[in-house]
């Protein structure tokens, strides 16, 4: 039985209402043939973090716009001066986050500069931030510099998709690198596979950016 555009509405809102995790009420669901608009508001990032994941969990869904606001309880609202006071006090204490990492916040959305050597550097930064009381969006802008050629990267991707079980073995991925960029091209089925490849890619040494081109099929 095909799948409707009505189905995969449906099954990402009951997705959405029995994730704990989220608060769907000020949430509503648009689809067009797999590719799922959310809209509306919730209370925290980490929430408008969750909502984006709970869609992309349900079968069918091969894009998914996240178009929610966070609009905080007042008692989450934090000054600009306290916000980057304590953005950048856990920057400091994070131990995988490298000196030289800065935040700044203006209305809830934090703006991060700097530069890293690794793209698992650059996403513990903005994980960092994410929980954090008071954000409402995150801006990262931290540069990745790497004196490491990234010419074997390509090899060392493949090598990792392959590997990984999600990954069917007659996918037809394929990995390119250019200048440090890696660019990802072909088909997954779910985002799962979608995800794993872009882990894998950015776990590359010498990896400074990774363009996505890959289709989930859903």
């Amino acid at each position: 039985m095909a799948t409707t555009t009505t189905d995969i509405r449906d099954a990402v809102r009951k997705e959405l209402e029995s994730d704990q995790l989220v608060d769907r009420a000020g949430i509503t669901v648009k689809n067009m043939s797999g590719d799922v608009a959310l809209n509306g508001t919730v209370p925290s990032y980490p929430q408008y973090l969750e909502a984006a994941a709970a869609a992309k969990r349900v079968q069918g869904v091969t894009r998914v716009h996240n178009h929610l606001m966070v609009v905080l309880p007042a008692g989450d609202y934090r000054d600009d001066a306290m916000l980057t006071m304590t953005a950048n006090n856990a920057l400091t204490l994070n131990v995988i986050v490298p000196d030289g990492v800065e935040a700044s916040a203006s209305d809830g959305n934090v703006w991060l500069t700097g530069a890293v050597s690794y793209g698992f550097q650059r996403s513990a930064a903005e994980q960092t931030i994410a929980g954090l009381t008071g954000v409402r969006n995150i801006t990262n802008d931290i540069e990745i510099f790497s004196d490491v050629e990234a010419a074997d990267v390509t090899g060392l991707v493949q090598g990792a998709i392959d590997r990984y079980a999600l990954i069917a073995d007659d996918s037809d991925v394929t990995v390119d690198a250019s200048d440090g960029t890696i660019t990802l091209a072909g088909h997954v089925r779910t985002w799962a596979e979608h995800d794993a490849v872009i882990g894998a890619a950015w776990m590359g040494i010498g990896v400074s950016g990774v363009r996505d081109d890959l289709v989930v099929t859903g």
